[in-house]
C-alpha cells in the first residue's frame, strides 16, 4: 500500500511537472490542449492547472476564441514569479544574466574585473551582482539563487574549485565564495554551463559534444537532459588532448595541447585581440585572417573528428568562437569530412544556439531548473 501510495504521488508530482513545462514551452494553451498533447484526462489537466494558479505559477488570461463551442480558458506560466541569476567568472571579465522559470535570459550584463583570490574580489563581485539586480528592479524575494560559472575543475562531491590553471587557484571550497552572497549559490564549470544552457530546454532529448573556443579551450558531454561529469569531474576536458605530439607549451606546462593551436587569442592576434575584428578581416579576404584561420581549422578538425569518432554524437561549438563562426564553419566541416573515416554526408559539427554568456545563462539556469523540478 505504502508503495502504491508514494508512487502515485510520483506521478501526481511528474504530471505536475510536465505540464508546467509545456505551459512555459508553449505561452498560451488551454486545458483541452494540455490533455491532448500530455496524454491525461481533461479532468486531471484541469485540476492540475487549477493548482498551479493558485500557488502562482501559471495565470489565467481569458479565454481562448472560439474554435465553435464553449470558449477555453486560456493559460500561461508566471515564469517570472521566480528569477536566478548567473554569473561567469573568467580571467578579466565577469558575465551577469537574469533568467526565469521558462529558461529565458531576460538580461545580460559584461563588465571588466580582473579575476583575484582575495575576500575584496568576492566582496566587489556581490556588489556588482547587487547592483545588476537593483538596476533591473528585481525584488530580492523572487532570487531563488545564484549559478556561479568557473573556468577549472568543478568537484560536486567535495564541493570546491579544485584546480583552475587560468585563474591560478586551487582547493577553494564553495563555502569560501558563496559566504559573500546573500543568496543560495551553486557552481558549474564554465563548459558544463555552456553545455546546459544549449541543451535543457532543446525541442527534444539530445547528445552533443559543447567544446567551448574561449580563451582557453574546454568541453562537456550533454546527454538527454543531464550532464556526464566523470569520476574526477574532468568528463570533456578536450582543451587538453595532443593534438601536436612535443608542440607548443600550454598554460597546462605540457606541449601539443589543442589549446595552444584553437584558444580564441589564437586568432584575435592576428586582429588587434579583438575577435570580432579578425572575423571582420576573414569576411573581407584578408591574407592573414585566411592564413591564420585555415591553420586553426586544421587543427579544430583534428579535435571535432575525433571526439565524434569517440561518442559518435554531434559536436556543439561554443565559447567566442563558435559564437562568431557563422558561414566559416563550412570551412571546418570540408576539414573534418576529408578526416571521417565513415564517409558521413550530413554535418555532425554546428555552431552553438547561444552566442552570449552562455556559461552564465547555464549556471542561472541550473538554479531554475532545479526549482523547477520540485514544481
Amino acid at each position: 500500500m505504502d508503495k502504491k501510495k508514494i508512487t502515485n504521488m510520483e506521478v501526481k508530482k511528474k504530471n505536475r511537472n510536465d505540464v508546467f513545462r509545456y505551459i512555459c514551452k508553449q505561452g498560451t494553451v488551454s486545458n483541452p490542449e494540455i490533455a491532448v498533447r500530455l496524454n491525461m484526462s481533461l479532468p486531471t489537466a484541469t485540476q492540475i492547472t487549477k493548482e498551479l494558479i493558485e500557488e502562482g505559477f501559471v495565470e489565467d488570461k481569458g479565454e481562448l476564441r472560439s474554435t465553435g463551442g464553449r470558449r477555453a480558458k486560456a493559460l500561461s506560466a508566471a515564469a517570472d514569479v521566480k528569477l536566478a541569476a548567473g554569473l561567469d567568472i573568467t580571467r578579466n571579465h565577469i558575465a551577469l544574466v537574469l533568467a526565469n522559470l521558462a529558461g529565458e535570459m531576460l538580461k545580460c550584463e559584461h563588465i571588466y574585473q580582473p579575476y583575484a583570490s582575495t575576500d575584496t574580489y568576492y566582496r566587489k563581485l556581490s556588489d556588482k551582482l547587487e547592483s545588476f539586480l537593483d538596476g533591473n528592479g528585481v525584488e530580492r524575494e523572487k532570487v531563488l539563487g545564484v549559478g556561479i560559472s568557473f573556468p577549472g575543475i568543478v568537484d560536486l562531491d567535495r564541493e570546491m574549485i579544485a584546480d583552475s590553471h587560468v585563474l591560478g587557484v586551487e582547493a577553494v571550497p564553495f563555502a569560501a565564495i558563496s559566504r559573500f552572497f546573500p543568496y543560495p549559490c551553486s557552481f558549474m564549470n564554465d563548459a558544463n554551463a555552456g553545455a546546459y544552457a544549449e541543451g535543457i530546454h532543446a525541442e527534444e532529448a539530445v547528445r552533443f559534444f559543447y567544446l567551448s573556443l574561449s580563451n582557453t579551450v574546454g568541453g562537456a558531454v550533454f546527454d538527454r537532459e543531464e550532464l556526464i561529469q566523470g569520476k574526477n569531474f574532468r568528463c570533456g576536458e578536450a582543451g587538453h588532448m595532443t593534438v601536436v605530439t612535443g608542440g607548443k607549451r600550454c598554460y597546462c606546462g605540457k606541449k601539443g595541447c589543442l589549446d595552444s593551436y584553437c584558444a580564441a587569442g589564437c586568432l584575435s592576434e592576428v586582429a588587434d585581440g579583438k575577435l570580432e575584428h579578425f572575423f571582420r578581416l576573414l569576411d573581407q579576404g584578408k591574407t592573414k585572417a585566411i592564413k591564420a584561420w585555415d591553420s586553426y581549422t586544421d587543427y579544430l578538425a583534428i579535435a571535432v573528428n575525433n571526439i565524434h569518432m569517440l561518442l559518435d554524437c554531434e559536436v556543439v561549438l561554443g565559447g567566442y568562437v563558435g559564437s562568431y563562426m557563422g558561414v566559416h564553419i563550412q570551412d571546418l566541416w570540408e576539414k573534418v569530412a576529408e578526416r571521417n573515416s565513415f564517409g558521413e554526408k550530413e554535418p555532425f559539427v554546428r555552431a552553438c544556439g547561444y552566442k552570449e554568456a552562455a556559461a552564465a545563462l547555464g549556471a542561472a539556469l541550473k538554479v531554475t531548473e532545479t526549482f523547477v523540478s520540485q514544481i
